[in-house]
């Protein structure tokens, strides 16, 4: 038996055999071709490229009717790189020119043509070469004849392993019998990975080389854990049925919750809490209503940008999806959040440079402020979806007023052309900031003046605070929500808003840990934001708590030295039986 810690990208637990992909498509070998075969051979090329168009576009139309036409957006991509007509005249010239088989005149093709966005200091270029790249090997393994097997003969589950996955093939594979994914590569936000969560099949990243270990190696069972980033492979008989029965638990145990998902998430003392919902994807508005939360307090706009790429969304596709939004939630609040792109996230048609420290760079309101003529797109929808109604708007990553002064002139602007337009939209919505950077936490009492509500995104928050990135494995033990230090300042961001008597809510990962609650609950809070699928189990957490000495607590837990004794003295003071995440 043999343990990986991957990242867990897509919550669940996986039992299965493990099937290797290998999406390397081989040595390609350069073959010199007669004259009199040159014709055969281009019409070989062109035929294989027909095929993989066609096979695109089957599989575009397949996720559209399966997982909606945003999802099915992905294959753009794909599909415009077959359309251009220099890359496949780049490809012909070759094999006129020199004579060779296709295979080797389109790796030649695709060689220069990365040689040449490597030449441009352009980072979003540099993305469309895994396009190219992609591209490439579905036609390679056109031109060989070569298909993905359907797992379907493979008797039982089956856990994926890879060294990398396309979009398509995730989609491909990932309705066949296919329980799970572990991936070498591969980041949280990567369209396999919306993919996967979109099919709700767990996911691990970043388990770097097992795909190599695993691929000479057949009958081999594996157990994936998707929220702890865990790859086990032979397990023992013990830890198979440990894993079974756990599965089988969560099974129960999320049957149980949804039955109860009505219930109001009251505490032992008579507070009601408001639970909302976190949405990526427009799929996930069903389960809004479905586990009951109490409107939508976080959409990561972002998403409609990233799946629409390489197209912009059109002011008309953003309002469609802010229309749903907001209907869905009503009469709930919808906090739609401006795009927050840069950092780790993509935004190739905004960003112009490369930055070396992308993470303190110009990303969240940084960006969209910085190129207006992008961003009123999506402001000009927020402000028409107002109509439809309780649509609040957040802007992520502000650190100063001076931020939110320069939306409100932006907004300012685009409100007075839709009125000269004469289009309808209302100018009483609510506006708010994601607090997730240090200083801004430090002068809420300033920024509170400002806006109408704080929502605390931890995840920047912790990392920033700490000076910690989680993904690092050199450094991922030192991120701890418990450290004292944010305990404080989530009391003191809480504090604020309460004195100016603004609205202020959590929609970070710690408030999807029931054994958070009661620290978060304790800090003042009373309203927090989840995953759909975590919203019972939130609520659960509060019916099982009183408020009468959580604030008590916290405060005697903030003067601790470490995280750890926090986490001793909330286990001994709170009867937990499980440690909480230090």
């Amino acid at each position: 038996m043999e343990t990986f810690k991957g990242i867990g990208a897509s919550e669940g637990i996986a039992i299965g055999a493990a099937v290797c992909i290998n999406t390397r498509i081989g040595d390609i070998y350069q073959i010199p071709l007669p004259e009199n075969e040159i014709e055969a051979e281009l019409d070989r090329f062109r035929e294989a490229v027909e095929r993989t168009r066609l096979e695109i576009g089957r599989l575009r139309d397949r996720v559209g009717d399966e997982l909606g036409d945003e999802l099915a957006g992905i294959f753009d991509a794909q599909a415009l790189v077959l359309s251009d007509t220099s890359f496949l005249e780049g490809v012909q010239e070759h094999i006129r020119r020199e004579h060779v088989n296709a295979e080797w005149a389109l790796q030649e093709t695709v060689t220069e043509i990365q040689a040449r966005f490597d030449a441009i200091d352009a980072p979003y270029l540099r993305e469309r070469q895994e396009d190219l790249r992609h591209v490439c090997r579905y036609v390679v393994r056109s031109l060989r004849g070569i298909h993905l097997h359907h797992l379907s003969e493979v008797e039982g589950d089956v856990v994926i392993v890879a060294d990398d996955l396309s979009p398509p093939d995730a989609v491909r594979l990932g309705r066949e019998n296919v329980v799970g994914f572990v991936i070498e590569h591969g980041s949280p936000t990567s369209h396999t990975t919306i993919i996967a969560r979109s099919l709700n099949l767990p996911a691990v990243l970043g388990v770097t080389g097992i795909s190599r270990k695993l691929a000479d190696q057949i009958d081999l069972s594996i157990i994936i854990d998707g929220s702890a980033g865990t790859v086990i492979i032979h397990p023992d008989e013990p830890t198979i049925e440990s894993y079974r029965d756990r599965l089988e638990e969560r099974e129960i145990e999320e049957q149980m919750l949804l039955e109860s998902s009505e219930l109001p998430p009251i505490t032992l003392d008579g507070t009601r809490l408001q639970v909302m919902a976190n949405i990526d994807l427009p799929e996930e508005l069903d389960d809004v209503r479905r586990f009951g939360a109490a409107g939508i307090g976080l959409y990561r706009s972002e998403f409609l940008y990233i799946e629409k790429s390489p197209e912009l969304p059109t002011e008309e596709e953003h309002l469609e999806i802010y229309r749903r939004m907001i209907e869905t939630a009503a009469p709930d609040p919808a906090i739609i959040r401006t795009y927050d792109l840069g950092g780790r996230k993509i935004a190739r048609e905004m960003m112009e440079t490369q930055e070396a420290n992308p993470v303190l760079g110009l990303r969240g309101i940084r960006l969209t402020l910085a190129r207006p003529d992008i961003f009123k797109t999506q402001l000009r929808a927020l402000m028409r979806a107002t109509v439809f109604g309780n649509l609040w708007i957040m802007l992520p990553m502000v650190t100063i007023p001076e931020e939110v002064r320069e939306f409100r002139q932006v907004a300012g602007q685009v409100m007075d052309e839709l009125q000269a337009e004469g289009l309808t939209f209302r100018r009483d919505f609510k506006l708010g900031i994601m607090v997730e950077v240090p200083a801004a936490a430090l002068i809420t009492d300033i920024l509170a003046k400002e806006v109408d509500f704080f929502s605390i995104g931890t995840n920047d928050l912790i990392q920033y605070a700490l000076a910690v990135d989680r993904a690092n494995e050199h450094v991922a033990d030192l991120y701890r929500p418990l450290h004292p230090g944010m305990l404080r300042m989530l009391k003191l961001i809480v504090q604020n808003a309460r004195a100016a008597g603004i609205e202020v809510g959590l929609c970070g990962e710690m408030a999807a840990d029931e054994r958070m609650t009661a620290i978060l609950l304790g800090c003042g809070l009373r309203r927090l934001s989840v995953s759909p699928r975590r919203i019972p189990t939130i609520k659960r957490q509060v019916r099982e708590l009183s408020l009468e000495t959580l604030e008590e607590t916290v405060s005697f837990c903030s003067n601790l030295a470490t995280a750890a004794e926090v986490d001793d003295y909330l286990r001994a003071r709170l009867g937990e039986t499980e440690a909480a995440s230090t």
